[in-house]
């Protein structure tokens, strides 16, 4: 009751016009379960960007992810792309596809029998399917796509049932972060998680075919405005194990940071501190979802040096001549919580991940030019609202997590971790 109490006061900020999703949920009620909905394809209009990302480390090395990315930009029509990265660590190959397509439909229509709901889609260049948990067979999303000759993804992501979706916090408030007035919010963003999934099938590369048996997660993620005047900074951070300690462990985080436009005001009459870091996360480890985790770091406090609660991702930075970011040399994912699967206790997770100097870097797979991968009016709207070139550089190196579960002595478990340092504005 004291924490909760705490929790209240400290959000009843005079002039606020931003509302975290952490202000709606103390520690041990973060965990929300998914619902059907949650998951469907909301096609908003205005400025929208909705996506859904299914990442999968093989289990032969193979880092694999498949993402549609759904954007209304004010047209008649929303701009649809399909992009797909491929990694093989012992060749050093990497292949990146990105195509804007055309004919998207959701729901698909029904094939015999079969009605699909508004998790399923397609287009001209790949075909979605959802499938609902049955008594004898998982949740599951079958895609197939061919962005281009050179490419082919024929890949089934099942949902362990023993593993839940979920958002921060239950309900349709759950997920989300609202900017502006919270009952007629300028924008929103929220995400929902599948935060270990088990995939199978192939992926064709020029030919070679790459067997999809592994681990990975599912997103679906939307930003209701446009995307400069959300966030100005995003870092996401992936660890996948097998499952030969703990039946494999995933963390995950997933962070924004607000422009200096939105934040809150200490006393009413005061400058606005914006620049507000919302990190969500989770951990599983022995086929279950062990911890479920937010933080909201104001420009004057972290929530959770007085809750307890830490989902952190602190980085050390130095300057990318070559974008004019300060970018990641390091980074220190924290996780800590009231255990979410029922347990009495505490669990706790941890990864220092090394990425080197920006001229000399230590499993940098890419520096993504955002506007060059962008369809073309939305390429157009963005850099003439933002003004600057966004970039997002991402990571793929072995690392190594230590976690802690309730009544247990540490445990370091060897895996991979994909990182993603997003840049929008304000280098």
């Amino acid at each position: 009751m004291v924490v909760i109490a705490q929790w209240e006061s400290r959000n009843d900020a005079a002039g606020a016009n931003f509302h975290p999703v952490t202000s709606a949920f103390p520690p041990g009620a973060q965990c929300g379960p998914l619902e059907p909905q949650d998951t469907e394809w909301a096609q908003g209009g205005g400025f929208a960007t909705e996506t859904q990302i299914w990442y999968n480390v093989f289990d032969n090395g193979v880092f694999v992810f498949c993402q549609i990315i759904h954007s209304s930009v004010g047209l008649w029509s929303p701009q649809i792309q399909f992009t797909c990265k491929v990694f093989d660590p012992a060749s050093g190959e990497q292949t990146w596809k990105s195509a804007n397509v055309s004919k998207f439909t959701c729901p698909p229509p029904p094939s015999g029998s079969r009605v699909y709901d508004k998790r399923s889609a397609q287009s001209e260049k790949f075909r979605v399917i959802h499938t609902p948990a049955t008594e004898t067979a998982p949740e599951q999303y079958r895609v197939d796509a061919t962005p281009d000759n050179g490419l082919q993804v024929s890949l089934t992501v099942q949902r362990p049932p023993t593993i839940p979706g979920y958002k921060l916090g239950a309900g349709p408030r759950g997920g989300m972060s609202y900017f502006g007035d919270e009952e007629r919010p300028d924008g929103f963003v929220v995400h929902r998680f599948w935060p270990r999934t088990v995939s199978s099938g192939v992926v064709m590369v020029n030919g070679k075919a790459y067997d999809a048996k592994g681990h990975g997660m599912f997103v679906h993620a939307i930003q209701g405005m446009r995307p400069n005047l959300v966030a100005q900074r995003w870092k996401f951070g992936l660890f996948i194990s097998p499952g030969d300690v703990l039946g494999g462990v995933s963390a995950l985080q997933m962070e924004f940071e607000t422009t200096e436009a939105y934040g809150r005001r200490k006393v009413e009459g005061e400058k606005l501190q914006g620049e507000v870091q919302v990190n969500v996360g989770c951990v599983v480890a022995q086929d279950k979802l062990v911890l479920a985790t937010g933080e909201t770091r104001w420009a004057d406090e972290r929530e959770g040096d007085k809750t307890g609660v830490l989902s952190r991702a602190d980085y050390e930075v130095a300057l990318d001549d070559e974008t004019g970011y300060k970018v990641p040399t390091s980074i220190q994912w924290t996780w800590k919580g009231p255990a979410a699967d029922g347990d009495k206790g505490e669990v706790t997770a941890r990864i220092k991940s090394e990425f080197g100097a920006p001229t000399k870097p230590n499993g940098l797979l890419e520096k993504v030019d955002v506007l060059g991968e962008m369809p073309y009016m939305v390429r157009k709207l963005v850099n003439y609202a933002a003004g600057v070139k966004p970039y997002i550089y991402q990571y793929f190196n072995p690392a190594t997590i230590e976690v802690t579960l309730p009544g247990k002595e540490p445990q370091t478990i060897e895996g991979v971790l994909f990182n993603e340092a997003s840049f929008i504005s304000n280098p």
